[in-house]
């Protein structure tokens, strides 16, 4: 299941999609041969290097390395998170999109009627913002300009307790969809009124630039709260959304870098200052899924808080929120500001290029990791340092496997001369897909599997039982999954084959092996993997052989090794196909 989404949902819509289609309504495409060619959408480039394969329905980029299926295009080009994109593409073929939840898969309730009424509730506030002289001098004093304004749709909810209720009230069901909102409360008598009242009002967008619920800011810092959200309803979850993400996106058809304040002022502040790149948490602390939403939005997450206590607390509330998600690649860095400043009264003050110039000098994660954890430690005490040691050891050990783990074990050690012994996570049960070997050669398995990605019909050429089964090496149990799923659906493509794989730790290294076989020829392909199957099975017997005499020197062997031996010793390895064969 991915995202409550079924499996075979997704393989069956990646089956009636047409990838070219998909890709040529956004990006003009060449036919090159078997394939289709385009100048590439994730990159400039003056040459095409972006490729399409419609028989393996897949894309794949020589320049950048932008790879990926129908699914993942409209993701990356549409800036949709992966349910938003399953439902674009289910929608341009006439799919419904069920959803697991129960004994039986029930389809997704239809919202579509409370997505308009959030709508109109937007467009409500707007207009109440120009028909309120005390709003608009607000705005004004705050320094919004028409343009901002009309951006982020930032409005004003009127004084009294029915303004939202007289204006989209019209009908029981519109009265009912006010509540499921959370735009009305009840009293204890139970009557209704407007939750947001003599506030300026922002509305909070999804990942497809729908309103999904209202943040609102009373004028005067003697009123309390200073800020209201809407509560949790169906569309509106506060842990997974971020303020401004959609505007953050649209402002940048390559995000490299996103930046996290404390409030809404300070975000629009920022972009109208010409840093389109800041976004806030909805008055909650970073959460786990606010991390992985940043990091799949740009690779430099920048998180920006008050010197104060309260600041540094919240800081290292995200920084052990994004421990899990440092992949290599990823960076995170920490700016913590002077006292009695946000970020906008600063960009105020020092404007564009200030502002930036404090983000060249925030700390980098590493820096700020050990500079806090050391914060009430003497590390030049035996003692002190052995503290440290202790306390950083569980932290980076949550961090995923690669360079960056490596090199903070190895600060550790630098800092506190401790071996940075950490606890291994415990390894995935199914196996992974294997690497290259040295000198840059395919290892048999891996290039048994990426010949069968390039052309899944292989499988039936497979014998059963499978015969290279007994070859012990990583990525043999990988290959027979694959090799069952393709046999179990005869004519699968290479992208729904991959598919399969989405929410396991195999994927990633999938849609890499599933590039280096998109350009090469048909009977290659299969010659390829012949070859590879039939060298696996030569070498399972040539590992079995050695390790019998070798026990037989050690240990003897019993009769029925014996005969085993035999048999292996008078058998002859089965030639490897020729090229062509």
């Amino acid at each position: 299941m991915r995202g409550r989404i079924p499996d075979n949902f997704i393989d069956e819509l990646l089956t009636r999609v047409d990838i070219v289609d998909v890709i040529e309504r956004r990006v003009p495409l060449k036919k090159a041969g078997r394939e289709w060619t385009a100048c590439c959408p994730f990159h400039n480039e003056r040459s095409p290097s972006f490729y399409v394969s419609p028989q393996k329905q897949f894309f794949h980029c020589f320049g950048c390395g932008a790879h990926g299926s129908a699914i993942k295009f409209i993701m990356d080009y549409d800036r949709l998170e992966f349910p938003d994109a399953i439902e674009e593409l289910a929608q341009s073929v006439g799919m419904k999109v069920p959803y697991e939840g129960g004994r039986d898969d029930k389809p997704r309730e239809d919202r579509s009627d409370l997505y308009s009424l959030l709508d109109d509730a937007a467009s409500f506030y707007q207009r109440e913002l120009d028909n309120s002289a005390e709003a608009r001098a607000y705005v004004d004093r705050r320094g919004l300009d028409d343009e901002i304004v009309k951006r982020f749709r930032i409005g004003w909810a009127p004084a009294g307790f029915d303004g939202v209720l007289k204006a989209l009230g019209t009908s029981d069901r519109r009265r009912q969809l006010l509540n499921e909102a959370g735009m009305v409360a009840s009293n204890e008598r139970g009557n209704r009124y407007d939750r947001f009242r003599e506030r300026v009002m922002f509305p909070i967008l999804d990942r497809r630039g729908r309103v999904i619920a209202f943040g609102g800011r009373v004028l005067s810092s003697e009123q309390s709260p200073k800020y209201l959200n809407s509560p949790e309803t169906p569309l509106f979850h506060k842990g997974r959304e971020l303020f401004a993400l959609w505007q953050v996106k649209q402002a940048h058809q390559h995000l490299t870098r996103i930046m996290v304040v404390e409030g809404y002022m300070d975000v629009i502040a920022l972009h109208q200052a010409g840093l389109p790149i800041a976004v806030a948490t909805l008055g909650t602390a970073t959460t786990p899924e606010h991390a992985e939403v940043l990091f799949r939005a740009a690779p430099d997450v920048y998180f920006c808080f008050d010197g104060d206590r309260a600041g540094r607390q919240a800081a290292w509330r995200a920084l052990e929120s994004i421990l899990p998600r440092m992949r290599d690649g990823r960076q995170a860095h920490f700016l913590f500001l002077p006292d009695g400043e946000d970020p906008d009264t600063l960009v105020r003050k020092e404007g564009k290029d200030g502002f930036e110039k404090r983000m060249k000098e925030s700390m980098p994660m590493s820096e700020y990791f050990f500079e806090e954890l050391a914060r009430d430690v003497d590390v030049t005490r035996i003692d002190g340092r052995a503290r440290l040691a202790e306390r950083a050891r569980p932290l980076i050990a949550k961090l995923p496997d690669g360079a960056f783990r490596d090199l903070m074990a190895q600060e550790l050690e630098r800092r506190t001369g401790a071996k940075a012994v950490l606890e291994a996570e415990p390894a995935p049960q199914k196996t992974a897909a294997p690497r290259p070997s040295g000198g840059g050669q395919r290892s048999l398995v891996r290039s048994a599997i990426t010949m069968l990605l390039a052309q899944p019909a292989l499988a039936e050429e497979v014998e059963i039982p499978y015969p290279f089964l007994r070859y012990n090496r990583n990525g043999v149990d990988l290959l027979a999954e694959l090799i069952d799923i393709a046999r179990s659906r005869p004519g699968i493509n290479s992208a729904v084959l991959v598919e399969n794989f989405m929410d396991r730790p195999e994927y990633p290294a999938l849609q890499k092996l599933m590039q280096l076989g998109l350009l090469v020829d048909p009977d290659a392909q299969r010659s390829e993997f012949r070859g590879a199957l039939i060298n696996m099975q030569n070498q399972a017997v040539s590992d079995r052989r050695e390790y019998l005499i070798a026990k037989s020197r050690e240990e003897g062997l019993d009769d029925t090794e014996k005969t085993e031996l035999r048999v292996l010793l008078a058998a002859r390895a089965t030639p490897a196909p020729a090229d062509g064969e």
